[in-house]
């Protein structure tokens, strides 16, 4: 019943920006993590940015000073702002949410929204 919809991604310019979105819908526990994960051509999916429903961030050192990431508990969206854009950001952007209830983690995850930054 959970879903994630990523949107946003596109076709830029290096150093040009883009601005991702994901909506969550369905039953979500308030106290929970969003973040989003970047899968390049090599196939493994690492964490780009993540932020808690208390508003405390975590960056991936290679995004740091460059993306911020934001979100709206009343939306349940999670936004990641991404600025000075280099090729290597290049790929597949995936929303997730997750959150522990009586000691059981939960995790879901977005379709994905593709990002390309030409030189």
């Amino acid at each position: 019943q959970v879903q994630l919809v990523e949107s946003g991604g596109g076709l830029v310019q290096a150093g040009g920006s883009l601005r991702l979105s994901c909506a969550a819908s369905g039953s979500i526990f308030s106290i929970n993590i969003m973040g989003w994960y970047h899968q390049g051509p090599e196939n493994q999916r690492e964490l780009v940015a993540d932020i808690t429903s208390g508003g405390s961030t975590n960056y991936a050192d290679s995004v740091k000073g460059r993306f911020t990431i934001s979100r709206d508990n009343g939306k349940n969206t999670v936004y990641l702002q991404m600025n000075g854009l280099k090729p290597e950001d290049t790929g597949n952007y995936y929303c997730n949410v997750r959150y522990r209830v009586y000691g059981l983690e939960y995790d879901y995850w977005g379709q994905g929204t593709q990002v390309t930054v030409s030189s």
